[in-house]
């Protein structure tokens, strides 16, 4: 399990152990309207609008696939107004940093539909978590944007595939869905098609595209899916989800009916994360070696995080309080990442290191200090530690090599922002 969690990771999505399958799965269908899309589907139709469209998920979504295809239906169908995209989209990470990262990331650009993509990057968490981050999300776009439409979409890999093989929704979306009924969202399984030619043997799951005679000859009557049985091909599979979407809509737009705002419904689960926030790592007290990142590092992660800080030194501080049940610092981590004591109330520190076996380069991630914490106000210490890593070692688990030993220097940490259910407490 734990060599599949790296190998997901290598792929862009993210790592997960997998877990019993107790869940009741819901029948497969490729598309449930619900309350459908009325406040968008009014105003694609209306002359000279400005239609924007959210697009909240992983590396799938991140592709240029599914996201710019249904943008270019979208402006074909409708083009009496004008469509743009907001791409919110990050490759290995699931709702449970969709959550928080969808204020800054979708809901100040304003949308007037968002789709949600997190099936596949969600398909080894445990169903409630999933809950509290569906309808976190749902509950903050409906606070803030109360008019915006929301619409989830699920993809599928071979890995997640036997349920639907089976005619139900792997577990991920199976609990999704439970969010959807609760709020009237409508949701379009983008992979029925794929398990279809799976399930009749006409499915090749991962290959190269065929492009001379002989390469077609030998897949000859198959559907060449993907390059690694997860991301689609942008000329195939991609295609296979944008059909799914056309077909959608029409039942979606005979389900669109009662325009107006969106209330808010009782909550599905009372511990959901509404309250989630991502708030800039500037909100806690940094030691005198924490200073912005350089400039041009900075420049690259800063549609994401606008406070992007570097510490390198064994001994620079982090610390803040917060009053919540659940905290993450969102940092940058690669080569020359080190290891940080972190220490949370009065509980022992762990020691954590900011490098792991994909790190040949930078890229981001979460660094977690508690979930599902008391109500009450927590302490947070995070050190940088005087140990340096065996990065070697660590680089090894996913076969790779220091390559040029001098980018694998250092004890560097990059906070960028603190991921929080709850409030900072001063």
């Amino acid at each position: 399990m734990r060599l599949l969690s790296f190998l997901f990771l290598a792929l862009g999505i993210a790592p997960f152990v997998l877990a019993a399958d107790d869940y009741p799965l819901v029948p497969a269908q490729e598309c449930r309207p619900r309350a459908g899309l009325p406040n968008f589907l009014a105003k694609a139709t209306t002359p000279g609008a400005a239609v924007k469209i959210g697009y909240l998920g992983g590396s799938i979504t991140a592709q240029n696939g599914w996201r710019p295809k249904t943008l270019a239906h979208f402006q074909k169908t409708w083009p009496q107004a004008k469509f743009s995209e907001i791409n919110a989209a990050i490759g290995g990470t699931g709702s449970d940093l969709g959550v928080f990262r969808l204020k800054q990331d979708v809901l100040d650009h304003q949308p007037d539909l968002l789709f949600v993509e997190f099936a596949v990057n969600d398909g080894g968490a445990a169903p409630e978590q999933i809950h509290r981050c569906m309808e976190g999300i749902v509950r903050q776009t409906w606070k803030a944007l109360p008019d915006c439409d929301i619409c989830f979409v699920y993809t599928i890999t071979e890995a997640l595939v036997p349920a639907m093989l089976d005619g139900k929704f792997q577990r991920s979306a199976s609990a999704m869905e439970k969010i959807a009924d609760h709020y009237g969202i409508p949701t379009i399984h983008m992979g029925m098609e794929v398990a279809k030619l799976a399930k009749e043997g006409k499915l090749v799951w991962k290959a190269k595209l065929p492009k001379t005679d002989e390469e077609k000859k030998q897949f000859e009557g198959k559907f060449v899916f993907a390059p690694d049985s997860v991301h689609p091909h942008v000329e195939t599979g991609h295609e296979l989800y944008l059909a799914a979407i056309v077909r959608s809509l029409e039942p979606i737009q005979a389900a669109s009916k009662a325009k107006g705002p969106h209330g808010s419904a009782t909550p599905f689960i009372a511990t959901n994360y509404e309250q989630a926030k991502l708030v800039p790592i500037t909100a806690a007290t940094l030691s005198s070696g924490f200073q912005p990142a350089p400039a041009d590092f900075a420049k690259r992660w800063s549609n994401r995080m606008s406070a992007l800080h570097k510490a390198a030194k064994p001994g620079d501080v982090l610390t803040f309080k917060f009053k919540g049940t659940r905290a993450s610092i969102y940092d940058i981590i690669g080569p020359d990442g080190g290891q940080v004591n972190v220490t949370v109330d009065d509980q022992p520190a762990k020691l954590v290191p900011r490098i792991d076996a994909y790190c040949t380069y930078h890229r981001l991630a979460t660094l977690a200090l508690g979930s599902e914490l008391s109500d009450t106000v927590h302490t947070v210490k995070i050190e940088i530690s005087p140990e340096v890593p065996d990065k070697a070692k660590i680089l090894a688990k996913n076969g790779n090599k220091i390559d040029d030993p001098k980018r694998f220097e250092g004890t560097a940490f990059y906070p960028g922002a603190i991921l929080l259910v709850g409030e900072i407490v001063k």
